[in-house]
């Protein structure tokens, strides 16, 4: 496990740390080292693959998996890509499972995405049934983030919608309608998350969408981040890019 994190140590990148820094304001910096993502996944798949082949390199790889929390931002990262790599649902679940309580960063969250899950939807669901009622914020976001990644295509079913809409985690002040990275870092990344979601589903799912939308469904912040990103999006038409401005709130 030292040597994973002396690994990791050596890679370090001050400027990329600086620039992570930056859009990471949850995060302290110091825990940064600064390493570029592909530059992980590579290392992941180095120490995968040397797990598969000796039961040394497993049994470092396995302690490195299950002695948390982790010190630096980039071992957290570097977890998000061993994980993707386990080719076992149900051991790669477990590990999920074990690793969500400690993702304290949208980053982090985001990256986590399993390639196992892409073939095991059904048994998935079941567990972002569970993951999006979470008291933890970024356990709500990684749920939300799954329902966007797996079940907004072939698989999509309006239902998940309405589960996304549903999602109520608290904020800290008294209004839902005014929420603020600084002083409310976690309701900021559920909201703010929730908004991606809506807004990928009005690209790929307009008609039922645009329903919760236009019933205003959403709290108000979140209604109008999602018309926003939706704006933004190239995956819209104009048409429907008109028919949304109109129901933003002032």
């Amino acid at each position: 496990m030292r040597k994973i994190t002396e690994s990791l140590l050596k890679m370090r990148d001050a400027r990329y740390g600086d620039f992570q820094s930056a859009l990471m304001p949850t995060v302290e910096k110091k825990t940064i080292i600064g390493i570029k993502t592909p530059r992980l996944k590579v290392y992941a798949k180095e120490l995968s693959k040397e797990a598969e082949k000796s039961k040394d390199a497993k049994r470092q790889l396995e302690k490195y998996l299950n002695v948390l929390p982790h010190k630096y931002f980039d071992e957290n990262q570097l977890h998000d890509f061993l994980i993707a790599e386990i080719k076992e649902f149900d051991e790669c679940i477990e590990k999920v499972e074990a690793f969500l309580p400690y993702v304290d960063n949208w980053a982090t969250c985001d990256q986590l995405s399993p390639k196992v899950f892409k073939k095991n939807k059904q048994e998935l669901l079941k567990h972002i049934k569970k993951w999006i009622k979470s008291k933890q914020p970024y356990t709500v976001r990684f749920a939300v983030g799954m329902l966007m990644e797996h079940f907004l295509d072939e698989d999509y079913d309006k239902k998940y919608l309405e589960m996304v809409t549903k999602i109520q985690y608290k904020a800290k002040g008294k209004s839902c309608d005014k929420i603020n990275v600084k002083t409310d870092p976690d309701k900021y990344y559920v909201e703010m998350m929730r908004a991606w979601y809506f807004a990928t589903a009005l690209a790929k799912q307009y008609e039922d969408s645009y329903m919760i939308i236009k019933n205003k469904k959403l709290n108000l912040w979140t209604h109008n981040k999602t018309i926003q990103k939706a704006i933004e999006s190239y995956r819209i038409s104009d048409k429907h890019k008109s028919e949304l401005k109109k129901l933003l709130i002032k």
